[in-house]
């Protein structure tokens, strides 16, 4: 997981001079307007839920009061800059780092402070930038790593055969050492171990980071395929077009805090909103 003081990125940053030591001039989003959160149609309670959470580095307030529901089967994605708390927002939910206010619900349950491996254990998978697997482990051998919190042989057998119909091309390298893999099949064997673990929600943390324009395409049909198998996926990606082309809503986040939640569509046709931070003019 990367650090949020990062100095690259595809849309601006948006950066805190007191968070990066950089003085950066802020996207000015006055007229990009927080819009109310409402459940989608017959889609219930969310199954991950952030009410009003701050959290902070020392005495660096790196979130500030956000807010974010996602709903079972919904793709959601957390857009902004470096520097502008994605990676601390993931951090959060899982238990990396606790938050100074606010909670973390799961699912109805409230999973703020506790440890990041009971967190997982109640059904958060994480798929890492930069993948992160284990270099020297076979293929088949990360997989099962993914399911190592779970004792149901028979549905984690089901599932693993789940992984391998969706990604063909690692079924053809189990027993391939994950570090020989091209960094697409890296990233199919780090989508694939997170879902061994048969998550309610799979977070994604910049699947398309260092790739090649033509996987970046390839990672995203890979991800709305997931998305059809009906898992609920938060994804945090600077890739803000392809992101938007595939989820169901999105939240952008500047200094710390949401400036703007729509629908995506809404978000992709929002001429403010494509000046901002889509980089048209």
């Amino acid at each position: 997981m990367s650090d949020d003081t990062g100095n690259a990125g595809r849309i601006p940053t948006g950066a805190d001079p007191a968070e990066t030591g950089v003085a950066v001039q802020p996207v000015d989003t006055g007229a990009l307007p927080v819009h109310a959160e409402s459940a989608p149609d017959g889609k219930g309670k969310p199954v991950l839920e952030l009410r009003d959470v701050s959290t902070h580095y020392g005495l660096v307030a790196v979130l500030r009061n956000v807010n974010v529901q996602i709903y079972a089967g919904e793709m959601v994605c957390l857009l902004g800059g470096n520097a502008s708390g994605k990676t601390t927002t993931l951090k959060t939910i899982l238990g990396y780092v606790k938050p100074t206010e606010g909670d973390v619900v799961l699912d109805g349950e409230t999973v703020t402070g506790l440890p990041t491996a009971e967190v997982v254990s109640k059904g958060i998978s994480m798929v890492p930038e930069n993948r992160r697997l284990f270099s020297n482990m076979t293929v088949s051998e990360n997989l099962d790593l993914g399911a190592y919190q779970r004792r149901d042989k028979a549905k984690i057998a089901e599932d693993r055969e789940r992984v391998l119909d969706t990604f063909p091309r690692i079924r053809e390298r189990l027993k391939q050492k994950a570090g020989t893999l091209s960094g697409g099949e890296q990233q199919m064997v780090a989508m694939g171990r997170a879902l061994m673990a048969d998550p309610k929600v799979l977070l994604m943390d910049e699947p398309s980071m260092g790739l090649a324009p033509i996987l970046v395409e390839q990672v995203f049909e890979i991800i709305k395929q997931i998305r059809a198998l009906g898992r609920t996926i938060f994804v945090v990606e600077q890739n803000a077009n392809m992101a938007l082309s595939i989820a169901d809503r999105g939240y952008v986040i500047q200094t710390g805090q949401v400036v703007l939640a729509d629908t995506a569509q809404n978000l992709l046709d929002n001429p403010l909103m494509r000046e901002a931070y889509l980089g048209e003019l």
